[in-house]
């Protein structure tokens, strides 16, 4: 009986001896690297028009004042991508100071946003940037007997800069008054560091308000924009036309200081 026990006890230890030995070659292990690069290089692609409210969805805005449809973007790491024109529709002739209100910009599907201007930069370097607009002289019409509005002044106001990019921000002017004798406004800006992606400056809200025809059947609702006026003294001589004005703007590569 002693000799079975001794020889019992032996396996035993034998055995276990054994299961740990595979347990520590089970546990060795043989580590590799590998590596993974991705290289980007700068686009001159044209960058198409996004939402201002939801930067992150494109649309397509309609030019009120072309029937061929806005002017394309400027190509480029560093471009206006698009700018809202300015209709104030068809007023009464006046001899009151008026204010009046930009119809809203409407998009393709029928739907409005707010009135607004897009930049992208996508350069290395997040260098910063600087937009500004000037007016091409007053609202004018040459064939008119009274050829300009004098004394009439176009505002944007309410700004709020808005972008789907992780950059920090640009900032908006929240209110910009346009200069007819053609001095720049700046509209929005982004210091070095800030600014990268598209942003878009846009301009109050879009809000719906009854126009008055000439007679009650012809009053009709329109989608307003009522932080972009254009004011007309009531003094000022009018004519029964059209008359108009040229936006440019213009966005430079110098940007704003760091306070």
């Amino acid at each position: 009986m002693k000799l079975t026990t001794k020889m019992t006890t032996s396996a035993i230890i034998l055995g276990a001896l054994a299961l740990n030995g595979s347990s520590v070659l089970a546990a060795e292990k043989a580590s590799y690297e590998s590596n993974g690069i991705v290289e980007f290089t700068e686009s001159n692609d044209i960058t198409k028009p996004i939402d201002p409210t939801d930067p992150g969805e494109e649309v397509d805005p309609i030019d009120p004042t072309d029937p061929e449809g806005p002017n394309p973007g400027t190509p480029g790491p560093l471009s206006i991508d698009y700018a809202s024109s300015l209709t104030f529709g068809k007023n009464k002739i006046s001899n009151k100071n008026e204010t009046y209100f930009a119809n809203a910009q409407k998009i393709k599907d029928g739907s409005h946003r707010p009135n607004y201007v897009q930049v992208t930069d996508t350069r290395t370097g997040n260098l910063g940037w600087n937009l500004s607009v000037k007016q091409e002289g007053q609202f004018s019409n040459a064939t008119a007997t009274n050829k300009t509005l004098t004394g009439t002044t176009l505002q944007l106001a309410s700004g709020t800069a808005n972008s789907a990019s992780t950059s920090p921000a640009a900032i908006a002017e929240s209110v910009v008054t346009l200069d007819p004798a053609g001095a720049t406004s700046v509209v929005m800006s982004a210091e070095k560091g800030s600014g990268w992606g598209t942003w878009a400056s846009y301009y109050g809200t879009v809000e719906n308000m009854e126009i008055a025809g000439e007679t009650p059947e012809e009053n009709e609702t329109v989608a307003v924009n009522k932080a972009v006026t254009l004011s007309v003294p009531g003094a000022t001589p009018k004519d029964a036309v059209k008359y108009s004005t040229k936006l440019t703007w213009i966005l430079s590569d110098i940007p704003t200081e760091e306070e």
